[in-house]
């Protein structure tokens, strides 16, 4: 065993060289590296609050067998972020490659940016009045006489910035150009900010119409 150790020590030992050599060309050649945008998830937040200003999404750069970074899909990775500590205002966060999840056989090089702004604010819960947004007019010799929408109003939930703005919300316009006869259109909210959520989608609005009856002489 001894003389194992000791013949040709030289050639044992560059053998040795080579054999580790070898192993680290397979394992290093064919690789590559793609540049992905992914979304910030962020978990754990107390539902008092809600995420205003925040990044829509990040830069990661992943290394891996260039045959398989061809079939990585952008669903395979997720950036997750715990938000259980934050509080009402401005914060600063830091990611780090263990917020981020993706297979075994792939390594995230870099992320940019690893710190970023959050801004978090207060629900507000507020019941404001729904208002028809009516264009057009009546066929000729008719006229519209009563509006009615159900329900009146809808409950709006959000951030207390966006929700204490609004104090009434319009539907969708409804063109009544040429109507002769009552009608009942479902009307969509026109409400466009995604943070703002609300009981219901669409509203009843009823519309009443006359002839215009002319007085003879």
């Amino acid at each position: 065993m001894k003389e194992f150790f000791t013949t040709n020590i030289w050639l044992k030992l560059i053998s040795l060289i080579m054999a580790v050599a070898l192993w680290f060309f397979v394992m290093l050649s064919g690789r590559s590296e793609v540049t992905m945008d992914v979304p910030v998830k962020f978990i754990n937040i107390n539902e008092k609050f809600e995420i205003v200003d925040y990044p829509k999404v990040i830069s990661i750069s992943i290394e891996g067998q260039e045959r398989l970074l061809k079939y990585l899909k952008p669903d395979e990775i997720n950036a997750v972020l715990d938000v259980s500590e934050a509080k009402s205002g401005r914060s600063f966060y830091t990611i780090s490659k263990d917020n981020i999840k993706l297979p075994k056989s792939f390594l995230v090089t870099s992320i940019n940016p690893e710190t970023f702004s959050l801004t978090i604010e207060l629900q507000l819960k507020k019941v404001v009045s729904v208002k028809p947004h009516i264009v057009g007019s009546p066929e000729k010799g008719f006229k519209l006489v009563a509006i009615k929408v159900e329900p009146e109003s809808v409950i709006l939930e959000g951030p207390k910035s966006a929700i204490s703005k609004i104090d009434i919300i319009k539907t969708e316009p409804i063109d009544i150009n040429g109507i002769n006869s009552n009608l009942v259109y479902k009307a969509n909210l026109n409400l466009s900010d995604t943070l703002i959520k609300k009981n219901i989608n669409k509203v009843d609005i009823k519309l009443s119409v006359e002839k215009i009856i002319r007085e003879t002489h």
